[in-house]
């Protein structure tokens, strides 16, 4: 019973996680048409540094909290668990409130340091830059104590608190951010600036809107997890060092993982602007907006849909894996790690190809067809096989951390940042606006290449035949890639005349070269042996 409770939990979790990401993903689209890539450009500059305030407060605490809470739980002492929860929500409001003050005060410098394209971009953008800093940074008060509080829960191997506040912040957020921003621009005849402005202040109203879906559980259950605490049968009486300790060990790896893409973009936002208007004085202001919101917005959104639907497969496997390696089963460890890096695989490579190919029309599609289209489709088109490397990374690090190898994914974070911060300024003056994505594609692959050593001699997996799978699935996105092409060559051409012109060549690419990809897999068996047992009527199919 217990079992089927926690894989009826991991899956609602899981559900709730992809609705979240999904809307945050989509709600760019809607954005970008109402305030264009001034507002993005100015969005997504406060967002950088959020993200890397939020991760340094909350240091990880939801899955660490609920590991540490799972622990104690399950060897009949609760209070320990309940003493975690006291003290931890004092110190994630003190952090929260660090977080915010931290990111408030230094605006400026922030501001200052990414915009360090001379004084004609600073006079222009940089209170812009500095406001929308500030406002996002209220969220920051509330959403570290709000973390600790998911992460008790689901140390009680209760997700659903998680899980519908997750959804409930995301769907505030969004709707404030679509609706104030209509209201900015169409009704009131406002600036992308106010809009902007308007939008990061809905990372606070979600986190708000989260938090009372917390509070109404919190006030259901407490009389039941009190229960559960004054019956302990155990009490480890750990002081709370050592309880803290226990539980950083917990998070940093998780901590790793998060915030491995924010600090990539964090290096952009601090080099590209100087570099690109210093050494390509044929980008004017117009177009290094343009590039900067496509890179941190816009084309990066899309980059991560194919990234969060693969590792969200193969994810699903570590918990297995963990238990498999504690158990000291080695081939069932070995199943289970190719099984996650067919899922990345199988699912990503023809995703990222795709997108790569059809970078103007599914920018075109979904943004804008007119003045920034070259400049977004471009670089869409050189981002989207990234997304091979993001996912392989989050997956590879997630494994070290199931065979307790947590301290190698630190390792080849700092190694791969190290490298792209001295390849950046370089890639930029070499490559122009490809510069930062060539230098994030060298970080990772060095990052991914120290997580798979590390893995092999863990565990002595051989990486044989996952070599042979990526090979076929190679040969089979090559065939897609050339079915797409030809696709495109018939109506016209990779560059959209229209938006529906875009609309119609970018649905009958897809259906058409996913049809293909698809039918190759599933008569060469490669469908049944990567999805069969997750699709079963894939098994009868085949039958």
């Amino acid at each position: 019973m217990a079992g089927s409770q926690l894989i009826r939990g991991t899956l609602i979790l899981s559900v709730a996680i992809f609705v979240s990401k999904f809307l945050g993903l989509l709600f760019v689209i809607p954005f970008n048409a109402l305030v264009g890539p001034t507002g993005v450009f100015l969005y997504s500059f406060a967002f950088t540094p959020y993200q890397i305030i939020l991760s340094i407060s909350t240091l990880g605490i939801p899955l660490a909290v609920s590991k540490f809470v799972s622990k104690y739980n399950a060897l009949g002492d609760y209070q320990t668990g309940r003493k975690l929860f006291k003290s931890g929500l004092v110190v994630m409001t003190i952090t929260g409130l660090l977080g915010f003050l931290i990111l408030f005060i230094f605006a400026p410098a922030i501001a200052s340091l990414s915009l360090s394209g001379g004084e004609d971009m600073r006079g222009n953008n940089f209170s812009d830059v500095v406001l929308v800093i500030r406002v996002v940074s209220m969220a920051l008060a509330i959403v570290p104590a709000m973390s600790l509080i998911r992460g008790y829960f689901q140390g009680f191997q209760s997700m659903g608190p998680t899980a519908l506040s997750q959804v409930v912040e995301q769907i505030a957020r969004v709707a404030f951010i679509l609706i104030g921003s209509f209201a900015v621009i169409k009704v009131f005849d406002g600036t992308p600036t106010t809009a902007a402005a308007l939008a990061t202040f809905g990372a606070f109203v979600g986190a708000v809107a989260g938090f009372y879906v917390l509070g109404r559980y919190w006030i259901k259950r407490k009389r039941h997890l009190d229960e559960m605490v004054a019956g302990s049968t155990v009490h480890h009486d750990i002081s709370l060092p050592k309880m803290y300790r226990e539980l950083i060990a917990y998070a940093i790896p998780f901590v790793a993982v998060g915030i491995a893409i924010p600090l990539y973009q964090a290096v952009d936002q601090s080099t590209l602007i100087y570099f690109l208007s210093t050494f390509h004085e044929e980008f004017s202001k117009k177009d290094i907006v343009n590039i900067t919101a496509s890179l941190f917005m816009n084309d990066q959104k899309l980059v991560m849909i194919p990234v969060s639907l693969a590792t969200a497969l193969a994810l699903s496997v570590v918990p297995s894996l963990t238990a498999s390696f504690s158990e000291g089963n080695k081939a069932d460890l070995h199943r289970k790690i190719t099984q996650a890096l067919q899922f990345v695989l199988f699912l990503t490579i023809p995703a990222a190809a795709g997108l790569s190919i059809l970078g103007y029309m599914v920018f075109g599609m979904l943004y804008n067809v007119d003045t920034d289209l070259m400049i977004g489709g471009h670089i869409l088109r050189w981002y989207a096989p990234t997304a091979l490397l993001f996912a392989l990374f989050s997956v590879t690090a997630s494994i070290l951390q199931g065979i307790d190898r947590q301290k190698v994914t630190i390792l080849s974070l700092l190694v791969g940042l190290l490298l792209k911060l001295i390849l950046n300024p370089i890639t930029i003056i070499l490559f122009d606006m490809k510069g930062p994505i060539i230098a994030t594609d060298i970080g990772f692959i060095v990052s991914i290449a120290i997580n798979l050593i590390a893995m092999k001699k863990q565990t002595g997996y051989r990486f044989g035949f996952i070599a042979k799978r990526f090979l076929l699935i190679l040969i089979f996105t090559a065939v897609m890639l050339i079915v797409v092409k030809l696709v495109l060559m018939i109506s016209g051409g990779s560059i959209p005349k229209s938006i529906w012109h875009a609309i119609i060549v970018s649905i009958l690419s897809v259906v058409v070269g996913g049809g293909v990809y698809g039918f190759l897999s599933l008569r060469s068996g490669l469908l049944k042996q990567v999805l069969g047992k997750r699709i079963p009527f894939l098994n009868r199919f085949m039958k």
